[in-house]
């Protein structure tokens, strides 16, 4: 039975098998540094956002000095990048109907490049062998992860299937942030678009002034205006300009701005007045996902209360109560056991002290009686 005074303690009893203290001493001053170096590159780091986007202008243009000045640049071939794209080539990857569905998706999620293409086909193909090699070598060799030798295979398929979902769900992530940035600005955007409509802009010359405005502030937003503004300019439709920024953004918000600079045009209603309508209503609706949050939070915290706030409070209240009530009970018990011994050994030597008192008197009994 394990002790529980906190003085037999031992904290390997505790740990598993693969890991030591030493280890585990050694893991958390690892993790401390590691959580030092971020604070102190986050307190470094610019905070405002001009001098950020200017310090990355700086170390483009750097790279871009350093790699016109290069005398013999390596092979494509012999990179990282070109050894992806030789893979995806050969196997024909980027002329597949996957491929045109990846494209839309990385274009929702802000990545337009062809390398970014094919880094996220050669992830698909990649990331399932990675997955479950790794399984498969931990099973036979570290033992870091606790999988039962009987389920060996279960757990390398189980981790190819994660390899090849894992890229669709970071793209998948990158575009909600994504959406949620331009859903946050699209309201500035619209009122400045107002402004430019009042003062007499055409629809394109507004879309670039607003780019413009607001590259420092919301720059999702302001990349996709530049490209509709861009792409207004030389498709032969305008229709088609708009139906592309719905395909790259993919929010009901940005098609109600889209539908209504449709009808606009189409039938000439004033396009200042729509835009200050739908400006309002984003901020009404914002307002009221806002108030919906609020209103969930007190039945989403009472899971994680009951979970794991009210059982750590029992445990700090009651759990040095208890441990003094075990350490009581378990010294009375050993304090009665003497007890219990001595209390036998006095009955035994008065029973027979009283049995030989009684002897002397029968025998003088008997004598009288004589």
């Amino acid at each position: 039975m394990t002790s529980t005074r906190i003085e037999d303690f031992q904290l390997q009893d505790w740990l598993p098998y693969w890991l030591s203290a030493n280890d585990l001493i050694a893991g958390l001053a690892a993790l401390a540094v590691l959580v030092a170096f971020l604070a102190i590159w986050q307190a470094l780091r610019p905070s405002n956002p001009f001098d950020r986007r200017y310090s990355e202008i700086l170390q483009r243009r750097e790279g871009l000095r350093q790699a016109a000045l290069e005398p013999h640049r390596r092979r494509q071939g012999m990179t990282a990048a070109g050894l992806m794209s030789n893979v995806v080539t050969r196997l024909n990857l980027l002329r597949s109907q996957r491929a045109h569905d990846a494209r839309m998706l990385l274009a929702q999620a802000g990545m337009r490049s062809n390398e970014a293409m094919i880094r996220y086909l050669f992830a698909r193909l990649a990331m399932p062998f990675v997955f479950g090699a790794i399984v498969l070598v931990d099973s036979y060799g570290a033992h870091m992860i606790p999988v039962p030798e009987k389920f060996r295979t279960f757990a390398a398929v189980g981790a190819a299937l994660l390899g090849f979902f894992a890229p669709d769900v970071f793209i998948k992530n990158l575009i909600k942030k994504r959406a949620h940035q331009m859903e946050l600005g699209l309201p500035d955007a619209l009122d400045l678009l107002v402004i430019c409509a009042e003062a007499g802009l055409s629809l394109d010359a507004a879309l670039q002034r607003v780019s413009r405005e607001l590259e420092l502030t919301w720059a999702e937003l302001s990349e996709e205006f530049g490209i509709t503004a861009a792409e207004l300019t030389y498709l032969p439709e305008r229709r088609q300009a708009f139906e592309n920024l719905n395909a790259r953004t993919n929010m009901a918000s940005v098609r109600g701005v889209v539908n209504t600079l449709l009808q606009t045009a189409k039938f000439g209603t004033p396009l200042a007045q729509s835009l200050r309508i739908l400006a309002a209503e984003f901020r009404d609706a914002r307002l009221v996902r806002a108030e919906e949050k609020a209103a969930r939070l007190p039945a989403m915290l009472t899971v994680p209360m009951i979970l794991f706030i009210l059982p750590t409070l029992f445990i700090v209240l009651l759990g040095p109560a208890a441990l003094s009530i075990v350490d009581t009970f378990s010294k009375g018990k050993s304090a009665s056991a003497p007890a219990t011994a001595s209390t036998s050994t006095g009955v035994g030597s008065s029973g027979s002290t009283a049995s030989g008192n009684a002897g002397p008197a029968s025998g003088g009994t008997a004598g009288q009686s004589r």
